[in-house]
């Protein structure tokens, strides 16, 4: 974890619920934020996940063992990446800390949400009912003493009571009060109803006298707030963003939601209709002039992978010994995960290799055969090909990915030499 921060002066981008990923957080660090912090990450979630160096994309990732990328960071962001944590127990949170800390610059515990799926699992704004918890964790004016007795390095205050909503003005003297209290820094969060530029971020800390402050909506409408010189228009946030997008292979659907937030009051338009109708990466990329750029991109790495005998292997054990592997194979699309994030190219599946390598052998077509699990849910998955049955470790959320992971386990299992399945 990177040193302490003072925490004074700081322009921050919040987090916020799809919108924290490594394109946005990066996009408004190149604008002039100090600080970003991730969308919540779940601490049971975290603790089950593997760290892997993700060399086709330079990235550091957080592996779950159902596949799913639960977290991506870079080293770009390394000491301006603040993790934050849905937590409702003070030894996991600390196991969970454990496991990133020396790929971000801070924890935050998020003590403030007011939405059900935080507060029933007795997190976000529920922790403000538990005060005791909130000491166990490490993290208004009495419990705002408490948390400053845990010894954080600051606090964040999002001026307004657990039934108020954006729409409602935010309690700048809420905020003032507690920053006149405390030691520690204080973070002011909330304003973005009346923060539309550089200037009134500033306007908002004096008003507030808060050490720093925090942004959320007026950053997911406008990361370029952030900018001193002024803000962009939506159209250069949005080209610079894709480019982002392409270079850590952010999931579409993720990026087409940000790109709509962009578009705040244009999404009525043709440009905004058209965006409406993408279903991949490459139509979005097309529609602001970057379909060259995916397509180059996505080559690059399909060279890397054969160049440098790399592949990201989808196969891993339930406990996730290894989710990278090296061999002289072509990349494995890893499609097990929710978003794709680490996959170099979604034609390359392990049950497209598998049928066309039983194919050039005169077998039979692969039969799939899944079972789904009573208690989690997941499914999992077995294929017989020329007679005899592989089956997977690996528990999938859907019938089609725990497929995949059976005929990568094949593939594995047989040995075949993917490079030369097309021309067999």
């Amino acid at each position: 974890m990177a040193q302490a921060f003072t925490y004074k002066n700081f322009k921050i981008l919040a987090p916020m619920v799809r919108m924290g990923t490594l394109p946005m957080r990066l996009l408004c660090l190149d604008y002039g934020a100090d600080l970003v912090y991730c969308e919540e990450i779940i601490d049971h979630k975290l603790a089950k996940c593997k760290r892997v160096e993700n060399r086709a994309l330079n990235s550091i990732d957080f592996i779950h063992p159902d596949g799913t990328c639960v977290f991506r960071t870079c080293h770009r962001e390394a000491d301006k990446v603040i993790l934050q944590l849905g937590t409702a127990d003070p030894d996991r949170a600390l196991l969970t800390a454990k496991l990133v800390e020396n790929d971000v610059a801070g924890i935050d515990i998020n003590m403030g949400c007011p939405k059900d799926y935080s507060t029933k699992g007795g997190m976000g704004a529920a922790l403000l009912k538990e005060p005791q918890k909130v000491y166990n964790l490490q993290d208004t004016l009495h419990l705002a003493k408490i948390i400053e007795s845990t010894g954080v390095a600051a606090v964040a205050v999002h001026g307004r009571l657990k039934t108020e909503r954006p729409r409602q003005p935010v309690h700048k003297d809420i905020i003032r009060t507690i920053a006149d209290t405390l030691s520690i820094p204080v973070i002011a969060n909330g304003g973005s109803l009346e923060i539309k530029n550089f200037d009134d971020i500033e306007k908002f800390q004096q008003e507030t006298n808060a050490a720093s402050v925090m942004i959320a909506r007026a950053a997911q409408w406008n990361p370029s707030i952030f900018r001193k010189e002024g803000s962009l228009h939506s159209d250069d946030i949005i080209k610079a963003y894709i480019k982002y997008a392409i270079d850590y292979d952010n999931h579409w659907s993720n990026s087409k939601y940000c790109i709509i937030q962009f578009m705040h009051g244009r999404n009525a338009s043709d440009l905004g209709i058209e965006l409406a109708q993408t279903t991949s990466m490459l139509d979005i990329s097309a529609l602001w002039g970057f379909e060259n750029y995916h397509r180059s991109i996505i080559a690059k790495r399909e060279e890397l992978v054969k160049s440098d005998d790399f592949v990201i292997d989808p196969l891993t054990s339930s406990n996730i010994k290894t989710s990278y592997q090296f061999s002289k194979q072509p990349l494995l699309s890893d499609v097990g995960t929710d978003h794709n994030r680490h996959v170099p190219h979604k034609s390359i599946t392990p049950k497209s290799l598998l049928y066309q390598w039983s194919k050039n052998r005169g077998y039979d077509t692969p039969i799939y055969r899944s079972d789904v699990e009573p208690e989690s849910k997941l499914f999992h998955s077995r294929v017989v090909v020329n007679g005899k049955e592989y089956t997977s470790d690996l528990r999938q959320k859907n019938k089609r990915s725990a497929e995949q992971s059976a005929a990568s386990k094949c593939i594995k299992m047989l040995k075949i030499d993917t490079t030369k399945v097309n021309s067999t």
